[in-house]
């Protein structure tokens, strides 16, 4: 099977199912046999933070889709730059799972991927 990467860059919970529809295919291209990475950019950092929590009425803990992913052996990556300088939740620690990286692993993960999505 093929190896894709998916990168992030939206707020968990922005108002729009961006991060929600990503990680539903990220799910589903794992459940199918492929091998998935995420890479946590921008805003969508919070999505790793244990913090982050769902705001009342919204039907989904993104996060813990997220954790779900990690235990059935997805790769999550977040930016380092992004880790102090984005989200809400600025400066606080981030879930098990989710290793701080570089913009050198983006590179070396996207060069080494078959297919590229970014949401």
């Amino acid at each position: 099977m093929s190896s894709i990467l998916l990168i992030f860059n939206h707020a968990p919970y922005d108002e729009t199912d961006v991060t929600w529809n990503a990680l539903r295919l990220a799910g589903q291209l794992e459940a199918t046999g492929h091998e998935v990475r995420i890479f946590l950019m921008n805003d969508s950092v919070d999505l790793a933070r244990n913090s982050n929590q769902k705001p009342l009425g919204y039907d989904q803990d993104l996060s813990q889709m997220l954790r779900d992913l990690i235990a059935k052996g997805v790769q999550v990556k977040v930016c380092g730059t992004c880790m102090s300088r984005c989200g809400i939740h600025k400066q606080e620690p981030y879930f098990e799972g989710a290793e701080k990286s570089t913009m050198a692993a983006l590179a070396l993960w996207t060069v080494e991927s078959d297919k590229l999505l970014t949401f």
